[in-house]
């Protein structure tokens, strides 16, 4: 072998570890913006989570339970409000939803409350429209009054605002949502009305707003709005953990730390962002809060059901206390089975 050739090859070798070396330091750069970058948003993840954290008077609330939670490993209920505060004071709690979780059986229910749900208020011994609970005494009363209302302990609650919900969807780069049929709704703040057409459609933070509160033209009322507000809540989370959207949750944590306060502590943050891990693809179950529409001294109210608030009852401390049996599914055969010879 001559000279030359060997010159050539030392030529290649030296000109591979170069490439070799230059891919590796690009290579670790990344890691290091990346790691460095993820550092970051879990310490203001942290700052946050200590920003929003507001605890509620405990002993004011029947049977709210004292004992430290293992997130990952005990059932839980979780109270989520959207507060309307757009005419100061206290505002209203229009919308309610109650989750309960058990993380070792995998089950998730959620219960939406109507908001024009009659039922008593504890902290004020007598009846009226749930939503007016919150314009009492804040959280502690809502989650009184619903404490009573579905005879569930609640042990954590997440409260927003209808800036912050605009402001989170909006950091998010606007969500999608499978529109179930077409209607015209009116926007806050410019009072626009915008048409939403049957399908899939893009939505920015106000039009999202619209959407979900709209109910005067839904056929199924506040149970339409119901739905519509869980569609829209999950495409919320389902975005927020997106990989494509991590260089926004920079802003979404801004918008969280000014219009939403909880109290779950920020210790217990890691195990919630672990538990949904686990969980995310798992089923969420609804449960209707079945009723009637009354008026009473001219006032529109919902009417929950006895029967209904013990069926909602039951299947939610079976969760809780891990009894919990899901009904058989019945086969189409079976359904269209018919006696008597006809």
């Amino acid at each position: 072998m001559n000279n030359n050739s060997r010159i050539i090859r030392r030529r290649k070798k030296r000109k591979g570890l170069k490439i070799i070396r230059a891919l590796l330091f690009i290579f670790i750069t990344l890691l290091l913006v990346v790691g460095g970058y993820a550092g970051f948003l879990f310490y203001k993840a942290q700052q946050v989570a200590d920003q929003t954290y507001e605890e509620i008077d405990r002993e004011a609330i029947p049977d709210h339970r004292t004992e430290k939670i293992k997130v990952k490993e005990d059932p839980f209920t979780m109270l989520l409000m959207g507060v309307d505060d757009q005419e100061g004071g206290l505002g209203r709690a229009d919308v309610l939803m109650l989750v309960t979780v058990n993380p070792k059986t995998e089950d998730i229910f959620l219960v939406s409350i109507p908001r024009d749900t009659r039922t008593y208020f504890p902290d004020w011994d007598k009846e009226d429209k749930i939503n007016h609970s919150y314009g009492i005494n804040g959280v502690t009363s809502t989650i009184k009054t619903v404490t009573n209302l579905l005879d569930i302990p609640i042990d954590y609650y997440v409260t927003t605002n209808f800036q912050g919900f605009e402001d989170v969807v909006d950091s998010l780069g606007g969500i999608t949502v499978d529109v179930p049929f077409t209607f015209k709704a009116q926007l806050t703040g410019s009072l626009k009305w915008k048409t939403y057409y049957e399908g899939e459609m893009d939505l920015n933070g106000n039009e999202a707003l619209a959407y979900v509160r709209m109910r005067k033209s839904d056929p199924m009322g506040d149970f339409g709005r119901n739905e519509r507000q869980k569609q829209v809540v999950k495409e919320i989370v389902k975005k927020s953990a997106s990989l494509t959207s991590i260089t926004k949750i920079d802003n979404v944590l801004d918008d969280v730390g000014e219009n939403v306060r909880t109290n779950i502590p920020s210790r217990d943050f890691l195990s919630f962002v672990q538990l949904y891990s686990k969980l995310k693809d798992t089923e969420i179950q609804s449960l209707k809060l079945e009723g009637y529409d009354d008026t009473i001294g001219s006032v529109y109210y919902f009417i929950p059901s006895d029967d209904s608030i013990n069926e909602i009852n039951e299947t939610l401390n079976s969760v809780l206390d891990g009894t919990y049996v899901p009904e058989p599914e019945t086969t189409e055969d079976e359904t269209n089975t018919t006696t008597g010879g006809y």
